[in-house]
């Protein structure tokens, strides 16, 4: 099982500075998704803004979300 999420912080270019449980931290492109379902909610910056850790994930206030392991498999390491 992969380490959960702990902390986010949105950034400026639809990214999300993640840190997980194992000490990692990541930065998770969310702008791939951003043509597809619900996520193109997520186009609106202030809302997008607006995400925050759940469960070990991270979740935004109209229900989007990403299943933790995507998060940690498709993010990349940051120094």
């Amino acid at each position: 099982m992969n380490p959960r999420v702990t902390k986010v912080t949105p950034e400026g270019n639809y990214c999300l500075l993640l840190e997980f449980t194992n000490g990692e931290r990541r930065e998770f492109d969310v702008s791939p998704y951003l043509d597809k379902g619900i996520f193109t909610q997520l186009k609106d910056k202030s809302y997008f803004q607006q995400v925050r850790v759940s469960m070990g994930t991270v979740e935004w206030p109209k229900g989007q979300d990403f299943c933790p392991d995507t998060l940690f498999e498709e993010s990349r390491v940051i120094a």
